[in-house]
This record gives structure tokens, C-alpha cells and sequence, in this order.
């Protein structure tokens, strides 16, 4: 099982906790979509941003 993650809005205004949970991602702009592994520490960082992005589960 994977997560698909997609930056749906801006980091600008946003706190630097939640800028470096993006860059961590491997997410960097608007459009941007990243497939990670489903786990504990992705979903964590995942919840910080969650107003950013959207998120689907993948097989």
C-alpha cells in the first residue's frame, strides 16, 4: 500500500514547520505529486500539511 500525494495550494504564508514538511515530502510546487510508502511517520508529516495537499491510497 502506497500514498499518493498531491500539493494542491500554496506554502506561501504557511509556518516553516509546514515548508520543510512539504520540501521533505518531495513536494515544491503547486501540481506537484509524490507516491510514498504508507507509514506511520509519512502520515504524520502528511496531517502537518493537510490543508496543502490532497492524499489517495495506491496499490
Amino acid at each position: 500500500m502506497a500514498l499518493q500525494v498531491k500539493q494542491t495550494r500554496s506554502s506561501i504564508g504557511c509556518k516553516q514547520n509546514q515548508r520543510d514538511t512539504l520540501r521533505s515530502l518531495g513536494l515544491k510546487r503547486i501540481g506537484d505529486v509524490v507516491t510514498k510508502e504508507d507509514r506511520p511517520e509519512i502520515r504524520g508529516m502528511v496531517h502537518t500539511v493537510r490543508h496543502l495537499v490532497t492524499v489517495e491510497e495506491v496499490d
